[in-house]
């Protein structure tokens, strides 16, 4: 997926009208409407109305037919193409769809919203019970080993250093911020990222002279204030870019004393720490892996030391359905990705390790805020992004994406928590 300067290449213009020009090597399956057979569209027209009979959802098609309720408006541009990929791809063809440019919406959060809402029940019973047979499988080639991670890592936080100033605050902090309330403000997002942050260092306890582990470094904005309060940082990224700016950040800011940056897995970190913090990290590990990054954060802390980790969550039963698919967010945004329960979380801490659960705070809707503004500011600066050498299809594919995670958070499908972890001081 990563994109690099523009270049001559094949072009497609799928059928219908007002459809996007997709760059046929860049984005394949974007540029090819998938064959398939009357009955398969057939079927999937079928459950498509189903579903709108119940929704508060619109559909409307290019010949003026409308579907639905009422509520958010989805204008079908393609009616063939659209069901031809949803048919054969489900959510990925939907989302493809949406780059392919044969469907929007005057509202994209208002209508994904009920979508996710409603994401448990929008297939029939029926169809659900027969999951394995048409959902795509998660490629073995995105699994999280320390090669596996390295590339996964690379192609989403290595597209481009410039990319992500275009729609991050000046923090460049790429997680939930904490706002004193609603509706949130742009100006007021950088002082929203350092409350998140410093509520978490406080979580963990981390003061001066703490030695803090970072797993995930993300541009250096938390190593940047545990620095401030006088703790020595040591920081693990497996992102090259990010290393690279977050180093600069840190010189810059007088702190190369106190915080060390390493490109390095979170398997191969050394030595112990008084502190080890991680924020939306834990989702880039992979289920797989989740009792091998506990075992991790209790082997390299001190006893009587503190993890304050912060994490997106979504509910167990949905989690549990998606744990074998491929979805469209980790065939297009974050490969090898995997969103837990706090189920998920808190029983593979107490399964694999003796830390101790000893907080939980959810703040959801401050993460819908948060999408919203880079949402909005990405929009704003779509010729920006045009610049650095992004095509359409790529700035419709990170519009879906910001669209979809925001829509997440405001029907209430994905929460995200900070946790405070602790470890028993055997001294006492």
């Amino acid at each position: 997926m990563t994109q690099v300067a523009p270049r001559p290449a094949a072009r497609h213009r799928p059928a219908g009208r007002r459809s996007a020009i997709v760059d046929a090597d860049r984005w394949p399956d974007v540029a090819t409407v998938p064959r398939t057979s009357w009955p398969v569209r057939a079927a999937t027209q079928a459950v498509l109305e189903h579903a709108l009979r119940r929704l508060p959802l619109r559909m409307r098609f290019a010949d003026g037919s409308t579907l639905g309720q009422g509520g958010p408006l989805i204008e079908v541009r393609d009616r063939t193409a659209f069901h031809a990929r949803i048919g054969t791809r489900g959510l990925i063809g939907f989302g493809e769809s949406y780059m392919a440019g044969e469907w929007d919406a005057p509202d994209l959060v208002g209508a994904l919203t009920v979508l996710a809402a409603h994401a448990a029940d929008l297939i029939p019973p029926r169809l659900q019970r027969l999951r394995g047979l048409w959902a795509q499988r998660q490629p073995r080639a995105q699994r999280n080993t320390p090669d596996g991670s390295r590339t996964n890592i690379s192609r989403h936080y290595d597209l481009s250093n410039d990319l992500f100033a275009l729609f991050l605050d000046e923090t460049l902090t790429y997680s939930a911020a904490v706002f004193r309330g609603f509706p949130a403000d742009w100006s007021l997002l950088a002082a929203a990222q350092q409350r998140k942050v410093d509520r978490l260092l406080d979580l963990a306890g981390v003061q001066p002279g703490t030695r803090l582990l970072e797993i995930g470094t993300g541009w250096g904005e938390l190593a940047l204030r545990a620095a401030a309060r006088g703790a020595h940082v040591t920081s693990l990224t497996l992102s090259r870019q990010q290393r690279e700016l977050a180093l600069e950040r840190v010189r810059e800011a007088g702190y190369a004393d106190r915080v060390s940056i390493e490109l390095c897995d979170y398997r191969q970190v050394r030595g112990t720490y008084d502190a080890i913090v991680s924020v939306e990290m834990i989702e880039a590990v992979g289920a797989e892996f989740w009792p091998t990054y506990v075992r991790t954060l209790e082997e390299h802390l001190v006893p009587g030391g503190r993890v304050g980790l912060q994490a997106i969550t979504m509910p167990h039963e949905r989690m549990l359905a998606a744990l074998d698919t491929h979805t469209w967010i980790q065939k297009y945004i974050f490969p090898g990705g995997q969103i837990p329960s706090t189920q998920a979380v808190e029983e593979t801490v107490r399964e694999h390790t003796r830390l101790t659960v000893a907080v939980r705070d959810g703040f959801g809707a401050h993460y819908a805020e948060t999408l919203r503004l880079w949402r909005e500011r990405f929009t704003d600066r779509a010729d920006d992004v045009a610049a650095l050498g992004f095509d359409e299809t790529f700035r419709r594919l990170w519009t879906f994406y910001l669209a979809y995670s925001e829509a997440g958070f405001r029907s209430g499908y994905l929460d995200v928590q900070q946790y405070l972890f602790t470890k028993e001081n055997s001294a006492r």
